[in-house]
């Protein structure tokens, strides 16, 4: 995400077709955490472009209370993402899965 904080590198990440590896890497894995970083990923490149004065991300002032929001929200994403991998995981243990597909 740090290479998509400014306008350049967002033109950079978008030109090199990153869109459609992570789509098709969103597909196949598995792992909760790469897939929210994926889907989080995705949705700066096919969102629209930042208005003016946010062209560097990580300069941009964020209101407190709106902070809190989106950590309160990160957390929130954190803990469904864990209960979704637990609830897999007992599903794996009390019957067999699907193939693995192969890397």
């Amino acid at each position: 995400s740090q290479l998509t904080a400014t306008k350049a590198g967002r033109h950079v990440v978008r030109e090199k077709g990153t869109y459609l590896i992570l789509r098709e890497l969103h597909r196949w894995e598995r792992e909760p955490d790469v897939l929210a970083a994926c889907e989080k990923l995705i949705q700066v490149l096919i969102g629209d472009e930042p208005g003016a004065g946010m062209e560097n991300l990580l300069e941009v002032k964020v209101p407190e209370e709106v902070e809190q929001q989106l950590q309160r929200l990160d957390r929130e994403e954190e803990e469904r993402w864990r209960r979704e991998r637990e609830e897999r995981q007992e599903a794996r243990g009390s019957m067999p899965g699907p193939e693995e597909p192969s890397r």
